[in-house]
């Protein structure tokens, strides 16, 4: 399985950022699943980190064609390699913030609402989290 990260800053304007982020990942789920990549976006208000999983050559020229896109600017391959299976498995492309929740369903647990991917995590999964928030640090322009 190969992996690649990398983080860029968002050129998209604040007032048109909901629109357009609901846009990419409604693209990029389809795209993804029908490809086999899985994966997490973190988003902040100025960076993006992305990780890709999947076929080497398949990665390799989606990030390519991520690499283009407009919406961004300084992108930079924060690690690329093969590792023994997926993180992301069940993510054709989970949003995640900064603090770490992602977008996934909603759970009641304890009679408090948390998401049912923090909640399911795995251990690879929140370590690889957790290097993704910190490639970016605080969240500066």
């Amino acid at each position: 399985m190969f992996r690649l990260i990398y983080s860029s800053h968002s050129t998209i304007p604040p007032g048109q950022r909901q629109g357009v982020l609901a846009n990419i990942f409604d693209v990029a789920r389809s795209k993804n699943k029908k490809a086999g990549v899985t994966g997490a976006l973190l988003v902040t208000d100025h960076w993006f980190v992305q990780t890709l999983e999947g076929d080497e050559a398949t990665v390799t020229a989606l990030f390519e064609q991520i690499r283009g896109d407009t919406r961004h600017e300084r992108v930079s391959v924060v690690e690329t390699g093969f590792v023994g299976e997926r993180t992301f498995p069940r993510w054709s492309m989970a949003q995640v913030s900064k603090s770490g929740h992602a977008d996934i369903p909603l759970h009641n647990v304890g009679g408090r609402i948390h998401s049912a991917a923090r909640v399911n995590q795995t251990e690879a999964q929140r370590a690889l989290l957790t290097r993704m928030r910190n490639v970016i640090g605080a969240d500066t322009v």
